[in-house]
């Protein structure tokens, strides 16, 4: 798989039947990427700590958890304690608590993620690259799976890679398909989400190969 990381979007998945759906795709990738929105930071409200603690319970993938949610700082400890692998926060969320909240995830041996809206630059975030696992970009406006990527968030790939340390994973999350999985990989990311390409799929195994 050329070293991207697929990480599916359980956001695009039946929740009547989630399970079942995460075990569709953990043959095929390591991680899986859950949403957490709390209808403040974004216009819509997802799933919570109660959700994140049973899905811990089915599956042993790595839990790609992003937190799309006001004062993220207040939540560390406790997505922490209920099995998160990887937190990702959002700098529009957290700002003068950005460094404090990096350092609180790694206070809990938790890998640590920053995220960032498509109206944000990436000079905002520059002082933290080497800071974090992780950096998102996000290619469409979070809040809702099944949106049209917005092509002029690639530049912030491109200069991210250009900044960042070896080790540095760059993730990319909205409207990710075969073709914008190209484009993004070809700037510079190694990690993707994708939901509704996959889970709608008629073949999942071959959409999520179809991506790196």
């Amino acid at each position: 798989m050329n070293n991207i990381i697929i990480s599916p979007s359980i956001l695009s998945a039946d929740f009547s039947n989630l399970e079942r759906d995460i075990k569709k795709v953990e043959p095929y990738v390591p991680w899986i990427h859950i949403d957490v929105m709390d209808g403040h930071f974004v216009p819509n409200i997802t799933i919570g700590v109660p959700v994140v603690e049973s899905i811990r319970k089915v599956t042993k993938l790595f839990l790609d958890t992003h937190l799309m949610i006001d004062n993220p700082y207040s939540f560390i400890d406790i997505f922490s304690s209920i099995g998160a692998d990887l937190i990702t926060f959002h700098y529009e969320a957290a700002l003068d608590k950005t460094l404090q909240t990096i350092e609180k995830i790694k206070n809990n041996n938790k890998k640590a993620g920053l995220s960032i809206k498509p109206d944000t630059k990436v000079d905002e975030i520059e002082q933290y690259i080497n800071e974090v696992d992780l950096i998102l970009i996000m290619t469409v406006e979070p809040g809702f799976g099944g949106q049209k990527f917005i092509e002029s968030q690639l530049s912030k790939i491109e200069k991210i890679k250009k900044i960042a340390p070896p080790n540095l994973i760059i993730q990319v999350d909205g409207g990710i398909n075969n073709k914008t999985a190209k484009l993004c990989i070809n700037k510079g990311a190694n990690s993707l989400v994708s939901g509704s390409y996959i889970y709608k799929s008629a073949n999942i195994k071959q959409a999520i190969e179809a991506l790196s």
